[in-house]
Formats: C-alpha cells, sequence, structure tokens
C-alpha cells in the first residue's frame, strides 16, 4: 500500500494501479470513458484529467490523464483544480458536439454513463449551432440494437469485442475525424458475448434488442439477484422485471465466475418465461382431454388417483435444489430419480468424485485466467461452458503479462502490453474431436476420437507422474506429443486441465484429472475443472437417486402406479419407444414444469410451476458452488414455486399411507433448506448461499426498485389516494417496491441492481467493490462446497489413479462413429423458446471429414430411424467419425453412438 493526497486528504492505496483507479477507491468523482476494469488503460477519451504536483511547494503542478498515470508514494494530485475542470468541461463539450442529444427518447436513457459524466463534469449548455455530423446505423442481428449518432469514439465496443472477446467482426473504421464503429456490412455479430456491448458501451450506442421491444426504464423495473440457469457455470445476473413479466437480464458482478462479462445465451435466453409454450394453469385429462381446472381440484385428482403402487418422483438437473429435495421427501430415498440416463449420471457423479478427491487447486473462473498452461482435453468450452471458454481465453495473456512485468510496464496499460506481447506464445492445448472457437489462440490442436484423446491424456500423466498407468501401443507421433504437452505442464507455474462430459467419456474426465493429479505432485497450484451439463447437474450429483433406466425397468415389471416429473423432458433423454413404453406402463403420469414439452400431452395432470425469476432457490454449479436466485416477478395464482406444488400434493394425501409431516410444515424457502442441510450433511452450507429472508438492514427489508418520486398515487387520484399494496414473498428479504434500504455495504448475494449518487449507469459498480476489479464490500456471493483446502495433496495418502485405459478407436467400414455436435444457440434445452436465439440457431448438418463427404445431403440411420441432413465438411474431423446436431435431430441424442450412414438415393456424387 502507498499513500497518495487527493484535493488535500490523504488516501491509502495499492501500489500497481493507476490514479483514475486510485481515485474512484478513495471515493472520489473523477469522469472517465475509455478506461473498463477488464479492459485497462489506452488514454483515448482524455476525460479523467487531473492537476498533479511535484510535491508540496508545486504550485503550478501539470494536467495528466489519471487512467494513464501510475500510483507513486506521496503523489499529490487535484480533481477540483479549476484548470483540471476547465480542461475536462473542454473535452465533454467537443465529445457532445456532435450528439443527437436524444435522452428522452434514448433506451440508455437514465442509466446512461454518459448522463452521468456530463453532469459531473458541469457541462449544461450546447454552444455548438452548427449542421451536425451523422451516421447510417446497422443492423447487427437479433441482439444489439445500433444507433451510431450516439458514439463518442471511446473505443471500448472494439477493445472488447476485438481484443477481449476474440471477436473480428466489428471494427472502427476512421478518416481524419470521421469514426465509424460496426462491421464492414450489415450482418449478425456471430461472437458470442456481443450482447456486452450493451453494457459495456457508455452511451446509447449499442443497445439491448429483445429489451427494446417491452421497453421500460430502469426507475420503473424491479430488480432481483439471480443465477444463469443457461449452463453449470453459475453466473451471476439481475433480472429485471415490470408489471409481472421478465423484461431483461443483465450482467451482475461476481469476483470469482463471470465479473462483468455474461454469454449472449445467458444474456438473452431468458424468453422462455414470457413464452406462449409456458403452462399457466393445472391442466387435468378428462375423457382424453386436456381441460384446465382450479388448484383444488388438480389436487382433488392427485390424491384419488390409484397409488397402490409406488409414487417415484422423478428431478431435473435444471430444477432449483429445494424442489428436488422436495421431491425427494415426497416419494423417499428409494423412489427418487435424478432424471438422468445411466450414462449421465455416472459421468456427473464421476466429475463429483474426482473434484472431490483432486490434490491440488479447484480454480475459479478468475483464477484460470492466470493459469500459465492449459490443456483442454475432449471439451468443446465456448458451446459446453461459454464463460469458462472465454476465461481461458483470457489465459493466453499469460505471457505478455510476465513480459510486461520484465519491461515494468504497468499490466493495466493495455495498448503497450499487447504490443510487448505480439510475440509471446500461447500456453494453450486443445485437444477434441472437432473443431472449437480457441484454437486460434491455441499453440497446439489436435483432433481424435474421444477414446484416442484420452489415451493420450493417460500418457501425458505417465509422462509427468512414472507411477501413473502408462499407455504401451501409443503411436510415436501421440508419444512425442505426450511428452511435449507434459513438459510444457510442468514448467507451469499454474497449470490448468480442463475436461468435461459433452461427449460422455469418463474416459477423458479420469484422464483429465490424472494429469492434474500428477501436476499436482510437482505444483500444488496445479487445477482441474470438469464441464457439467446443467444448471443444477452438480447439486443432483450430491443427492443421488435412480437412473432413467432404472425407472424404466420398474415400470416395466408394473411397480409403478404414478410418475410425478418435475421440470424434465424425458423426450430429450430417453428414445421415443421408450417413452411411448413408460407411458403406456404407468397409469398416471404428473408433470410439473413451466414450459409445455411433448410429455405434458400424455399427462393425467400438468401443473404450473414458477420459473426462475418468479421464484427464490439455490443452484449449485459446475466448480460447487451453491448460489442463491431470487424472485423477481409475482406470477398470478396457480402458478407458484417448484417445492410449493410438492408441498400441497403433499398434503392432499392420505397421512395414514403416506406420513410426510416434515413436508407439510415448510413455510418459507429457510424451512426447506433446513431440513435440506439435515438429510444431506454435505450440502448443509447451501444454507448459507445467501442472507435468509428475514435479513434486514437497520430494521428495513431491501428495496428492489431505484429511488424515485413515484407518480402511481397521483395517477389513481380520482379513485382513491391509497396506493396499492406491492407484492410480497416470505422467501426473500426484499420488498417489491422503491422503499426499503439500499447501501454498497449490502451483502454482495442481495445487489439487485447498481446506483449510487452521482452514478446511475452499470459503472456504479465501482462503489460497491472494495476495491476496482476486487470483491464486493458486503461479501462474496453464494459459497463453495468442495472447498480447494481439504483438497490439497499428503504424503500420506498418494493418489489412486484410474488405469482403466481404453482401446484404440479403430473405424469400421459399415457404420460410423456420431459424436453429438454442441452448438452455443441451439443445444439447450430452455433458450431455444426464446425468440432471438431461436434466430441464431442453425439448421441441422451433418459434420463430415472432407474424405467422407460423397454427396450434399446424407441419410444418418439412428435408433428412432432415418435421418436426411444436409453435409458440411469439417477440417481435421477424425476419419470415420460425424458430428451431429444435440436435440436437434434425434430427440434423446446426447452422447456418442455408433450408427450406419449411407448417401441420399438418387443424390449425384458431390465433385
Amino acid at each position: 500500500m502507498t499513500t497518495i493526497r487527493i484535493d488535500g486528504r490523504d488516501c491509502q492505496t495499492r501500489n500497481d494501479i493507476n490514479l483514475l483507479q486510485a481515485c474512484l477507491e478513495a471515493g472520489a468523482n473523477l469522469p472517465y470513458f475509455c478506461w473498463h476494469p477488464e479492459l485497462g488503460s489506452v488514454g483515448a477519451c482524455r476525460q479523467c484529467a487531473v492537476k498533479q504536483f511535484s510535491g508540496p511547494e508545486d504550485r503550478k503542478g501539470r494536467i495528466v490523464m489519471a487512467c494513464m498515470t501510475p500510483v507513486s508514494e506521496n503523489a499529490i494530485i487535484s480533481i477540483d483544480n479549476p484548470e483540471a475542470r476547465d480542461f475536462r468541461a473542454g473535452v465533454i463539450e467537443w465529445m457532445m458536439v456532435n450528439h443527437p442529444h436524444d435522452c428522452p427518447v434514448c433506451e440508455e436513457g437514465g442509466e446512461c454513463h454518459l448522463q452521468d459524466m456530463t453532469v459531473m463534469t458541469g457541462h449544461n449548455t450546447r454552444r455548438y449551432r452548427f449542421t451536425k455530423r451523422t451516421h447510417r446505423n446497422q443492423d447487427l442481428g437479433p441482439f444489439v440494437k445500433h444507433e451510431m449518432n450516439r458514439c463518442i469514439a471511446c473505443y471500448r465496443c472494439v477493445r472488447f469485442y476485438r481484443d477481449y472477446a476474440g471477436g473480428d467482426d466489428l471494427a472502427a473504421f476512421a478518416s481524419h475525424d470521421n469514426v465509424y464503429f460496426g462491421r464492414a456490412e450489415d450482418g449478425t455479430l456471430q461472437n458470442a458475448f456481443s450482447g456486452n456491448l450493451v453494457e459495456i458501451c457508455p452511451t446509447g450506442v449499442f443497445t439491448d434488442k429483445p429489451f427494446s421491444a417491452v421497453y421500460t426504464r430502469k426507475w420503473d423495473m424491479r430488480g432481483a439477484p439471480s443465477v444463469c440457469v443457461h449452463c453449470a457455470v453459475g453466473c451471476n445476473t439481475i433480472v429485471n422485471a415490470r408489471e409481472e413479466t421478465l423484461r431483461r437480464v443483465l450482467n451482475r458482478y461476481n469476483t470469482d465466475i463471470n465479473r462483468y462479462v455474461l454469454c449472449d445465451r445467458g444474456r438473452f435466453g431468458h424468453g422462455f418465461v414470457n413464452a406462449p409454450t409456458r403452462i399457466r394453469t393445472p391442466l387435468r385429462t378428462i375423457d382424453g382431454q386436456q381441460v384446465p381446472v382450479p388448484m383444488a381440484e388438480a389436487l382433488t385428482a392427485f390424491a384419488r388417483m390409484e397409488t397402490k403402487g409406488r409414487i417415484v418422483g422423478i428431478a431435473s438437473p435444471r430444477a432449483a435444489l429445494e424442489t428436488c429435495f422436495s421431491l425427494h421427501a415426497l416419494v423417499g430415498l428409494e423412489h427418487f430419480s435424478t432424471g438422468q440416463t445411466r450414462q449421465e449420471q455416472e459421468c456427473v457423479e464421476l466429475a463429483h468424485t474426482l473434484l472431490t478427491r483432486h490434490p491440488g487447486a479447484l480454480p475459479t473462473l478468475h483464477e484460470m485466467e492466470s493459469a500459465d498452461a492449459v490443456l483442454v482435453l475432449g471439451e468443446d468450452v465456448c458451446a459446453t461452458a461459454p464463460r469458462l471458454g472465454l476465461s481461458l481465453r483470457q489465459s493466453v495473456r499469460q505471457a505478455s503479462f510476465h513480459t510486461a512485468d520484465n519491461a515494468k510496464v504497468p499490466r493495466w496499460m493495455d495498448a503497450a502490453v499487447r504490443t510487448l506481447g505480439s510475440e509471446c506464445p500461447s500456453a494453450l492445448h486443445v485437444l477434441t474431436p472437432a473443431p472449437t472457437d480457441l484454437d486460434s489462440v491455441a499453440v497446439e490442436i489436435f483432433r481424435s476420437a474421444p477414446d484416442d484423446i484420452a489415451r493420450l491424456g493417460f500418457a501425458i500423466a505417465h509422462a509427468i507422474d512414472p507411477s501413473a498407468p502408462p499407455v504401451t501401443d501409443l503411436t510415436p507421433d501421440d508419444a512425442a506429443r505426450a511428452a511435449r504437452i507434459a513438459q510444457a505442464l510442468l514448467a507451469a507455474g499454474k497449470p490448468l486441465v480442463v475436461s468435461g462430459m459433452q461427449y460422455g467419456s469418463p474416459a477423458l474426465m479420469q484422464g483429465a484429472a490424472s494429469i492434474a493429479a500428477a501436476l499436482a505432485r510437482a505444483t500444488p497450484a496445479a487445477g482441474l475443472s470438469l464441464v457439467l451439463p446443467e444448471c443444477n447437474s452438480m447439486g443432483l450429483a450430491m443427492m443421488g437417486g435412480l437412473s432413467l433406466e432404472t425407472v424404466m425397468e420398474q415400470a416395466r415389471a408394473g411397480e409403478i402406479s404414478a410418475l410425478v416429473i418435475v421440470e424434465n423432458d424425458l423426450t430429450r433423454a430417453l428414445d421415443p419407444a421408450d417413452v411411448a413404453e413408460l407411458v403406456a406402463a404407468v397409469p398416471n403420469i404428473v408433470v410439473i414444469d413451466h414450459t409445455v414439452t411433448p410429455l405434458c400431452q400424455h399427462a393425467s395432470l400438468v401443473l404450473p410451476i414458477a420459473a426462475f425469476s418468479e421464484c427464490s432457490g439455490t443452484l449449485i454449479s459446475q466448480e460447487g458452488r451453491a448460489q442463491r436466485f431470487f424472485q423477481a416477478v409475482f406470477p398470478p395464482a396457480p402458478i407458484q414455486a417448484g417445492w410449493r406444488w410438492i408441498q400441497a400434493l403433499a398434503r392432499s394425501l392420505d397421512p395414514s399411507m403416506h406420513p410426510i409431516t416434515g413436508l407439510i410444515d415448510w413455510r418459507d424457502l429457510d424451512d426447506v433448506l433446513a431440513a435440506l442441510a439435515t438429510v444431506f450433511p454435505d450440502l448443509a452450507p447451501a444454507v448459507m448461499a445467501a442472507p435468509e429472508a428475514d435479513y434486514r438492514i437497520n430494521g428495513e427489508k431491501l428495496r428492489s426498485q431505484t429511488y424515485r418520486a413515484s407518480g402511481r398515487t397521483v395517477i389513481r387520484s380520482f379513485i382513491s389516494v391509497r396506493d396499492q399494496p406491492p407484492p410480497a414473498s416470505p422467501d426473500t428479504p426484499f420488498s417489491s417496491s422503491m422503499e426499503g434500504a439500499y447501501e454498497p455495504d449490502m451483502p454482495g448475494a442481495l445487489v439487485p441492481y447498481y446506483q449510487t449518487p452521482a452514478w446511475n449507469s452499470v459503472q456504479a459498480l465501482n462503489r460497491f467493490q472494495s476495491e476496482i476489479g476486487g470483491p464486493m464490500r458486503g461479501g462474496p456471493s453464494g459459497i463453495r462446497l468442495l472447498s480447494p483446502a481439504e483438497n490439497q495433496n499428503t504424503e500420506a495418502q498418494p493418489y489412486a489413479y484410474n488405469t482403466a485405459i481404453p482401446a484404440p478407436y479403430v473405424p469400421q467400414a459399415d457404420t460410423v462413429l456420431v459424436l453429438p455436435d454442441t452448438h452455443l444457440f441451439g443445444s439447450e434445452e430452455l433458450s431455444m423458446f426464446s425468440p432471438p436465439i431461436m434466430t441464431r440457431s442453425s439448421a441441422p448438418t451433418l459434420g463430415l471429414s472432407a474424405s467422407m463427404t460423397r454427396s450434399d445431403r446424407m441419410v444418418l440411420h439412428l435408433e428412432d430411424g432415418p435421418h436426411i441432413l444436409s453435409v458440411e465438411p469439417v477440417p481435421g474431423l477424425p476419419e470415420g467419425t460425424v458430428l451431429c446436431p444435440t436435440h436437434m435431430v434425434a430427440r434423446a441424442f446426447r452422447f456418442p453412438r455408433v450408427a450406419r450412414l449411407e448417401s441420399l438415393p438418387g443424390e449425384g456424387e458431390r465433385s
């Protein structure tokens, strides 16, 4: 730490930051545009000018740009110096020369960083009276709306899009003072993080296009902290609601996970909440027709179901922990299913076991960015866990940071560091069957079948630690590759191994765990990360239960009289024939879900459940972090949280036949979590993922809306001067209005929006952090259940390597190995009900190697029959393998399988 003086006030600050960061951390109001905590400094806007003095005797000083000036011991600066104020006022005035001044109709109005900085600078009079420069706006696709005339040329957009996110279809086009930020021609932005331009841009140049259709000002929306439900990474979000509809999703800062960035699927995939496919009333099958019925009649129908056999509950890895546990309490341990196939469940439970046993580190996403050597083993993380893929992209910069350190260039000086790092080698190795978005920044790329990649993983582990089992029949090329990668990982200070279950291969995960464990013997910081498929896959792995195949066996034996299926579309996991057999074997099927699925038409009873924005609950991410999401939308009855529906079902049963007292006595979410902690001790810390519903600040609930002068009473004054009471939730500490407590020191898990005096945009986040880019002042959001501290290696307990090394994959003449082709847009279930995501999803095509591509269309014979697909050549795809889009062709296709491929009869050969 060091001390600097800001306008006569001594402030403690860090040594390795610039003056702008130091001023902001000291609580000072200093305008800026081009600087961003995640992007560093380039000094493009000249708005953060301050007066710096050489010593106490210096009365003149000099103007410096705070974002480009490092902190030095006993530095003396002035923000309020008249010359500095005049300089900043002049800068903002010429920035606003061509600005349209359309704040009343601009969608950024009320949360615009440009508005805040203009007011902060004191600029309030427009002297320019000539014709303004204008630009033509572009169509940038379904996510981002473009209004180039509002641009102030801060360069944030292209720096984020190209330098940070790796996109190449957005650029700055300039001639003299005419600067244009856009594409070479109209077209959809292709990068998976394009939606972040909405928050990165300090003006209204890039805005949320789906939000435009249901636009509401920030101060009229209710906010709630939430968690993304579209993958297992667990990115933190803020959901905004108005008139009991979900309007948009924003990024919520979590220093360990997503930080300032959210992928487009997480930002725009929430459309299923308001989609026409929502189930909004109980449905009961009467004389073969499903008719709406009141809630009481639905519960009576359940109580009258023939239950001489057993009631089996099928949970879902996309359902909240509380919902899954309530189902577990209803049916009992012996009758509870995770809703996963045996292969998927074994892979998820294996991932939990491997992470628990790992002797090294279990790094967070932010810690992965500082890994100096990374091996990706058989997982396209950019499709299955996009935010993790972005972290790995940042890890490639570690070599440039070390070069900058040696040259004494501060890491925040972005342009200089990137110039120094232009010749630095990457330390990322990608071993996957198919191309990935990380290939462009990898030092080594290897394509092979999943089993062959797993074998290479075991060979790398043996090259690192000779006590690991050897792979005896490797080719010379593979042996040399294993030795080369092993040497690179051993030379690193913070190596990282990433794998997952995209290809349903336990051997891949075992191989990755073996490499990470071997590295941990030499480097305790060696990290392991395993990608899981759903937002609560880890939670179900820690609960355990029956597989779907076991449920099928019980159904065939006539042992099941009723199935209660919660938030699970079984047609995505089981083959059509198995679904038909299950429906025929079970007389009563109850579906509890928020979205219509093909299984609903076979259900005796369909009950409407609340979506993630309409209730509160807990999810456990793939790294074992329990996180709470909170209710922002209050839907009309009978839509309610899943555990409340299950509780109602339990109360409707005859207590003499089904004594379920504990489940009936739950009053709120905290009671459910307390019961969960008793039954599953490993999940007990999840209770502390966020404060309980009775949390108060100075005796007040937390407000979920920004403070404003309300006009609601005036609007209704001809009826009554009394305001309508806002809805309330017993499961949260929030008041669903602007009344209540709100402060920067509030718990990090409970921040519903970012706003402080003079800061109305997302840049107000700076006031909630203990230091810029550091932890939240109110503490972390969520709690890790798999603690890295418990995984440190000990000599007394050497790591037990797995010895089940798979045999080499040998292509067959009459069959092919069909691999799932996971897409960022199109493969995930819920996001495909969102119109903008549907627009971005592509038509299903069959990926083949060039040697196998015999015609433009071919027939793939899967279990559910033949599928005629267009063919797309995939460079480097291993011989004997094909790529088939998951869930877009065969509903239950999730893992590799052997199938027959033939040319379409009558199709000509491809030239």
